[in-house]
């Protein structure tokens, strides 16, 4: 039988192939659906506070909800992890262009010098990323656990929302003891409440 992990490794290998042969007008057409569901969303217009991650290449992108969080005035805390010690600390940012910096890989990155240290008891709702989940709010992210170490952490009251295009979300999601679940899933089709 094929372990857990083996299993995690080929359903992120298909997903990573299909996020791979999307075009980039279907990466906008569909980023922009899932960003105006996220932006309605009641638990996301009432948040004060929201932990929101940088995306990478094969995520929806988050640039447009940062925006839209500091329009409305929202405190936006974007999350570092040590590689090393798995140490988890949340920035605030203010200003994308004078908070944020090109790091390795041409990634964007927090500016940690010119950025305050804010406390996760505060956090309202945090936008976590990943490469699969399913209905039942299962996610597998790269396999690096830095987001199942920080999940909980988070308050018992905030709410976990992850992004995805629907094709990232599948029937079952082979979860480990320690893979942390999302409460809810917001695709450019719909939105999925934990079950």
């Amino acid at each position: 039988m094929e372990s857990v992990k083996n299993r995690k490794k080929t359903i992120r290998n298909d997903i990573a192939q299909i996020l791979e042969e999307l075009t980039s007008e279907e990466v906008s057409e569909k980023t922009t659906s899932i960003t105006e569901r996220l932006c309605g969303f009641a638990n996301f217009l009432e948040a004060k506070m929201v932990l929101i991650y940088l995306a990478r290449a094969n995520e929806v992108s988050t640039m447009g909800i940062i925006e839209k969080c500091l329009l409305y005035d929202k405190i936006v805390v974007i999350p570092t992890f040590g590689t090393d010690t798995f140490d988890i600390k949340l920035f605030k940012i203010g200003n994308i262009d004078s908070d944020l910096k090109t790091g390795a890989n041409g990634v964007l990155e927090v500016d940690v010098k010119k950025c305050k240290v804010v406390s996760i008891e505060f956090v309202n709702i945090a936008i976590i990323p990943g490469l699969v989940f399913d209905e039942k709010g299962g996610r597998a992210g790269e396999g690096d656990g830095y987001y199942d170490r920080l999940i909980p952490k988070l308050p018992n009251t905030t709410r976990k929302v992850a992004l995805a295009f629907e094709n990232q979300v599948v029937p079952q999601v082979p979860m480990e003891s320690h893979d942390k679940q999302v409460d809810i899933i917001v695709t450019n089709k719909r939105i999925i409440y934990k079950i």
